[in-house]
């Protein structure tokens, strides 16, 4: 089977085949456009999942700010790992962070969809642009509004 039916009918083994002609030094027979292909999406996969993480964090902070009432464990459980999770993507991939404030600009459409679809609340309520500096977004400590039991439960 040739490499191009390969890539096209089964990827996985693709992969290995390539992975395999590169251990071996077997430059003459890497699919080079397919490979070439796959790792540039290998490095949107990361800006995409940087960008999701933050749609999800700034959506429950706006959540959390423009409806104190609905505060919940899950809430906060969500903006805690969130952030985590968003900390280990930069900690793993350090060559995103000159990326972050255009990826925070670009996440917060979806961010205030989600809470305008979560709170039911109207979009008037909320800013147009994010409201919240990066470090802000980050730090485990902020969490934006009134205070909150949630939090004094967390000390």
């Amino acid at each position: 089977m040739n490499q191009i039916a390969t890539y096209n009918t089964d990827f996985y083994a693709w992969t290995q085949e390539q992975a395999q002609f590169l251990r071996d030094q077997a430059w003459d027979k890497l699919d080079l456009p397919n490979l070439i292909e796959e790792l540039e999406s290998l490095g949107k996969q990361q800006r995409q999942e940087l960008r999701n993480r933050l749609s999800v964090l700034m959506g429950h902070l706006l959540k959390w700010e423009y409806q104190p009432e609905g505060r919940s464990a899950s809430w906060l459980i969500t903006l805690q790992v969130q952030r985590q999770d968003v900390l280990d993507l930069l900690e793993e991939n350090p060559s995103l962070k000159p990326y972050l404030a255009e990826a925070i600009s670009k996440s917060y459409l979806r961010a205030l969809q989600l809470a305008l679809e979560e709170t039911k609340l109207p979009r008037k309520t909320f800013p147009k642009e994010c409201p919240y500096s990066l470090e802000q977004i980050l730090d485990d400590q902020f969490y934006p509004g009134e205070p909150s039991d949630w939090l004094e439960d967390e000390g």
